[in-house]
C-alpha cells in the first residue's frame, strides 16, 4: 500500500480545501480509511473516518459540521472536504488506512499511513 496525500495549502479563515489521498496500489478497497491531523506541538490526533463501503463515517467534535469524509473506491481516492477553515484547524494532515473494514479513532488500528500534507488557516 502506497498513500499519497495532496491538496493542502495557505489559505485564510473561513476558506474551503479539498484533501485527497491516493492508494496508488489499488489494495485498500475494502479497508476502513481516515484522515488524522498533527498540529505544530501538539499530538496527532483523529479527524474523520470512513467505513471501506462508504457506509459509515465519524467525525472529531472539532470538525463535526465542517469536514466531510468521501471515498471513490472505483479511483482508490479518500477525500476531505474541509470548510469553514479556522486557525485551530492549521495542522499537517495524513490518511491512513485500518486493518480492518471499519474505520476507528485509535491511530493502533492503522497499518498504513500517507507522507501527510500540511494545512495552514491564516486569521
Amino acid at each position: 500500500v502506497q498513500l499519497q496525500a495532496s491538496g493542502g495549502g495557505l489559505v485564510q479563515a473561513g476558506d474551503s480545501l479539498r484533501l485527497s489521498c491516493t492508494d496508488s496500489r489499488r489494495t485498500t478497497s475494502n479497508n476502513g480509511m481516515a484522515w488524522f491531523r498533527q498540529a505544530p506541538g501538539k499530538e496527532r490526533e483523529f479527524v474523520a473516518g470512513i467505513a471501506w463501503n462508504g457506509g459509515g463515517t465519524g467525525y472529531a467534535d472539532s470538525v463535526n459540521g465542517r469536514f466531510t469524509i468521501s471515498r471513490d473506491r472505483a479511483k482508490s481516492t479518500l477525500y476531505l472536504q474541509m470548510n469553514d477553515l479556522k486557525p485551530e484547524d492549521t495542522a499537517l494532515y495524513y490518511c491512513a488506512a485500518a486493518r480492518k473494514s471499519f474505520y476507528s479513532v485509535q491511530q493502533s488500528e492503522y497499518s498504513y499511513w500517507g507522507q501527510g500534507t500540511l494545512v495552514t488557516v491564516s486569521s
